[in-house]
């Protein structure tokens, strides 16, 4: 391995589908932009500014702390911690030792906590000490945990069994030697958000997360003058990916704790930010901001957005508040996590501008480390018209080898080597999919199909919808009725009336709700994801 770069391996992994790897322990893209650009402002947080040869230091100081304290290969460390740096030391720490990361989500219960932990067998907790007295409720619930390491000073004191990270940062690491690691060796078990059932520890290689780092740094033009703006929770793939990405090209990374929309705008002038990835309901907040549109963001030259669906309505204010290129994604935790990206292509780029904002709202085209297939349900390809349905599949080296601790699972997600994703989407004569609807989220009415995402649409159309969710529940007559729940911007005066008039004049008739309920606010998962469950549970 030269100057530590990942290199082809021309072999074949353990995987599922035969696919080249990278030959990579990933800490050393951390140690390749130390070396390179020692100097350039690797991380900002609050006050803290540091190079990467300080960064570099201070992580190397954490993995021979937790290397003296007994955490080595294959080790699961769980980790329950805001946006900080201190989450970017803990990603390349724990890859160093060839110890196995466990993100845990920050709103989860104790007793949700406890049963991952418990799940993943994680002998080892990172934590901020704010959340010191969840910690002390994990306890109550039993957890395999032996060593509870802080990630700052604050919960130094409400425990005996405690690392100090802090301490830890000031070891002499120069000397510090990664431990030698396989592709196929797991890096991080992140466990999902729970929208189609049970948690599940999704496995993410070395392999998968080098590979996922290199297609972004392609697909999105990365160098050592971007910026990365950490606003989406670093305990998702909705942003942990950046943390490999921008570090391979020495690029910046800034934090904020918690999703504050003033914050939020403020900072993406103040460190001149030029990229970032925000759920939808994060931009919908932020563009609802009255003076949003009204400040500059001189730097942003793009911002992504993935997770959930989005209504073109919405890209176009979006646009409009901005002034930077906008990139819908799509992926799952599964695959690192893109799987799509709406990047024109080169000669999409001459169309007419409504052509390009077209394609630009659809789910996008094809990442480039993976391979997709949108199927029916005979298995084959669907017809690459825009309008016939399919399931999508994805396989790659991007790919996870599997869920943790779970053959029977792995097994039913895989068919052939392809991935089955839940997902329906079309796929039209350029490539570009567009998803239509989650399986399970599909209403039949009447036998008539009725996709969530159309209805949804729709109604964010109105300028008074800040949210919406669009669900089936049973029904005796027609098997299942189309509802949907509301949030209204702030000072909105519409009532349910309106909105039900506004669908019918742009929907067939069984594709209106039959009933809207307007809410404060919906159910979301940690990372930000409108859950549909609670809502179609909810008595009537």
């Amino acid at each position: 391995m030269s100057d530590g770069l990942p290199q082809p391996n021309t072999g074949e992994d353990s995987g599922r589908s035969g696919r080249q790897t990278l030959a990579v322990n990933l800490w050393t893209l951390l140690e390749r932009a130390a070396s390179s650009h020692p100097r350039r402002i690797a991380a900002v947080d609050g006050a803290l500014r540091l190079s990467y040869a300080e960064l570099r230091r201070r992580a190397a100081g954490v993995a021979a702390g937790l290397r003296q304290a007994g955490v080595g290969r294959g080790d699961r460390v769980a980790i329950l911690e805001l946006n900080s740096v201190a989450y970017l030391e803990a990603y390349f720490a724990t890859a160093a030792l060839g110890a196995i990361l466990v993100p845990l989500g920050t709103r989860l219960a104790a007793p949700e906590l406890a049963r991952i932990l418990r799940h993943a067998d994680a002998r080892v907790l990172l934590a901020r000490g704010e959340f010191a007295d969840l910690v002390r409720r994990l306890e109550e619930h039993g957890t395999p945990v032996e060593l509870l390491a802080w990630t700052d000073s604050e919960g130094l004191s409400r425990s005996r069994r405690t690392l100090s990270l802090e301490a830890c940062r000031g070891l002499d690491g120069r000397d510090f030697r990664c431990e030698p690691v396989a592709p196929e060796h797991v890096a991080q078990i992140y466990y999902t958000s729970g929208t189609t059932g049970v948690p599940k520890g999704v496995m993410l290689t070395h392999g998968n997360v080098a590979w996922h780092a290199l297609g972004a740094c392609a697909e999105l033009s990365l160098d050592d003058r971007d910026v990365w703006f950490h606003v989406a929770p670093m305990f998702h793939l909705a942003d942990a990916w950046a943390c490999f990405a921008i570090t391979w090209v020495a690029g910046t990374h800034v934090f904020t704790p918690r999703f504050e929309e003033s914050r939020v705008l403020e900072l993406l002038a103040a460190e001149g930010i030029t990229l970032t990835n925000l759920v939808p309901t994060m931009l919908q907040r932020l563009i609802a901001v009255p003076d949003a549109a009204r400040r500059r963001y001189p730097s942003l030259r793009r911002i992504l957005s993935g997770g959930a669906p989005i209504a073109p309505a919405v890209v176009r204010r979006i646009v409009d508040t901005f002034h930077c290129e906008y990139v819908q994604t799509y992926g799952m935790t599964e695959t690192s996590p893109f799987l799509t990206l709406s990047l024109l292509k080169e000669h999409l780029r001459r169309e007419p501008p409504e052509v390009q904002f077209a394609y630009r709202a659809k789910t996008g085209r094809p990442f480039v480390t993976v391979e997709l297939a949108v199927v029916g349900d005979d298995g084959r390809p669907v017809a690459a018209d825009g309008a016939t349905v399919g399931e999508v599949r994805a396989r790659g080296p991007t790919v996870t080898p599997g869920y943790w601790n779970d053959p029977e699972a792995t097994a039913r997600a895989f068919v052939d080597g392809w991935l089955c994703t839940g997902d329906l989407a079309t796929v039209d004569a350029e490539g570009y999919l567009q998803i239509v609807d989650r399986k399970k989220d599909m209403i039949i009415s009447g036998g008539e199909k009725v996709y969530s995402t159309d209805v949804e649409s729709v109604l964010y159309a109105h300028p008074a919808v800040l949210e919406c969710a669009v669900f089936g529940v049973p029904d005796a007559q027609w098997g299942e009725r189309v509802e949907a729940a509301v949030v209204l911007r702030q000072g909105a005066d519409v009532d349910v009336d309106a909105l039900l008039l506004h669908a019918r004049q742009q929907l067939a008739a069984y594709k209106v709700p039959r009933r809207i309920r307007l809410l404060d606010e919906l159910p979301k998962t940690g990372s930000g994801k409108i859950l549909k469950g609670p809502l179609r549970n909810a008595p009537c």
